[in-house]
């Protein structure tokens, strides 16, 4: 209790307070423009930090990284494009429940799920941060290879009906992150002879072009029309009431956002889909999903906002950022000469628990804030969708050309914006590419991590923790299978009893 006193000690300071109010407000705004993103605003308030106190720069950082994803809900319900890469899956329900007239329902129903799931995170990481800081060295190079697989395994089956679609572009999205220099012996892959190759090619220029590009191209080619936002009347508390009412999927996906924002490299993405299979495969009416199903609603939220302070005890307890976010957070370390790792938490404590109260406090911020402005930030939908549509596309180029003040970049971007939109006029997902980019190189790098210490396959699994992501996989394969064999007895049953009822007509 005395240390966790001295870290709220820490943050009663006018300095810590305003950049945590900036982070918190600043991030709910920029996630909710397509095109920007935390990565690209973190890369930009980055040097200015450098220059602040450590818990200064990592409060503003943190503000950041934990609402941007609040912000990100909005265009994703509103105008179906995620404002983060982390929100696409909520475009798989919130839209549709726009489209049906319920975008202040979508929207409450968004933020409270998210403000459950990061509390509940928060609160976890506080009186079991000393637990999981034992429990993540236990996740080695074969561990983090399985739950990196299991989440591609997840999301392939997610889609059901296009299961081979989904695992083919999934294949694709493992083949673009092998494009460039090779992680381990420094030879280019793939690049035939291009230089512009040998970078590789960047996820956030892919998702950039995948969801806003697409989305902005999709816009401008069909006809104009000035979408009228649907009155939000009424509180926008009446989301933490159905919350309430689906407290099973709540709990559920905010335990697997901390399970897997725990582990290094696996983050909001794998949270997300395996927390989303979880409540269609669990829910009573699974043929909702993808069609407006709160329950898909609140799975995709819960999970997404539950991961960033789970994300912070790899790096807090071992220095291993776990993506990119918390890899430019290090840096921070690293400047002020703060050395995360095990003596952190035995020294340091206190500052360990300022950044977790911060991480509190950010959430009840934003969730404040968003009460009083959503009314005022749904009247974008409100703007004629050609204008809109060139507001994202100046937006998405713009926050392309800053990653990298790169031209190639763009049209690099314009392709897949086009390839995207090729892919929603077709119907077919795009998450399974993004999935395929951000776990594909996890999976590479640990596999030959692991590889050096296997020699033959029951080497991999020789572990407890290996050994239940082994069953887990068999598990949800098993269960896929079986699940087809019974609709497709189910559909021969009908067809016999349709024959047999035209053969009774005759």
């Amino acid at each position: 209790m005395e240390t966790l006193l001295a870290g709220a000690e820490l943050l009663m300071r006018w300095d810590v307070a305003v950049a945590l109010l900036i982070g918190s407000v600043g991030g709910v705004i920029i996630g909710a423009i397509p095109g920007v993103g935390p990565a690209v605003a973190i890369a930009i308030l980055l040097p200015a930090t450098f220059s602040f106190e450590p818990i200064v720069g990592l409060t503003m950082l943190l503000g950041i990284y934990g609402s941007s994803m609040y912000g990100g809900a909005l265009p994703a319900v509103l105008i179906n494009t995620p404002g983060t890469a982390v929100n696409a899956l909520t475009t798989y329900d919130g839209y549709p429940m726009t489209k049906r007239g319920e975008a202040r329902r979508a929207l409450s129903l968004a933020y409270s799920a998210s403000f459950c799931g990061g509390i509940f995170g928060i609160l976890c990481l506080i009186f079991l941060s000393p637990v999981l800081a034992l429990v993540a060295p236990m996740f080695g190079s074969r561990e983090i290879f399985l739950a990196a697989l299991l989440g591609v395994i997840l999301v392939i089956l997610a889609h059901r009906g296009q299961i081979f679609a989904a695992g083919m572009l999934a294949m694709f999205g493992i083949f673009l992150q092998t494009v460039g220099l090779d992680a381990v012996t420094y030879t280019r892959r793939f690049t035939f002879e291009m230089t512009w190759l040998a970078s590789g090619v960047n996820l956030i220029v892919v998702v950039l072009g995948l969801f806003a590009l697409s989305q902005a191209f999709l816009l401008l080619v069909e006809p104009d029309t000035s979408p009228r936002a649907q009155p939000l009347k009424g509180s926008l508390t009446s989301g933490f009431r159905e919350v309430a009412q689906h407290k099973r999927v709540t709990a559920a996906s905010s335990g697997i956002g901390v399970l897997m924002g725990m582990i290094p490299g696996v983050g909001e993405f794998t949270a997300q889909f395996l927390s989303y299979t979880y409540a269609q495969k669990t829910s009573k009416t699974p043929e909702a999903f993808g069609k407006g199903a709160p329950e898909g609603l609140i799975a995709s939220e819960a999970s997404n906002n539950a991961v960033p302070a789970a994300a912070m005890i790899p790096l807090l307890a071992l220095g291993i950022p776990g993506e990119a976010l918390t890899a430019m957070m290090l840096s921070v370390f690293y400047v002020h000469n703060v050395i995360p790792g095990p003596a952190l938490f035995q020294n340091q404590l206190d500052f360990v628990y300022a950044l977790y109260i911060a991480l509190l406090l950010l959430n009840v911020i934003v969730i404040a804030f968003l009460m009083v402005s959503t009314n005022l930030l749904t009247r974008i939908i409100r703007i004629p969708t050609r204008f809109l549509g060139v507001m994202i596309l100046i937006l998405s180029f713009v926050g392309v050309y800053s990653l990298r003040n790169s031209l190639t970049d763009c049209m690099v971007a314009a392709g897949f914006g086009v390839f995207g939109l090729i892919l929603k006029r077709l119907n077919l997902p795009i998450v399974p590419i993004i999935l395929g980019m951000v776990l594909g190189g996890i999976m590479e790098v640990k596999l030959r991590s692991a590889m050096a210490r296997v020699n033959t396959p029951f080497d991999m699994i020789d572990r407890p923790i290996a050994f239940m992501l082994f069953l887990a996989i068999l598990l949800v394969i098993g269960l896929h299978i079986r699940t087809v064999i019974r609709e497709h007895r189910a559909r021969e049953a009908e067809s016999d009893h349709d024959i047999h009822n035209t053969h009774m007509g005759q």
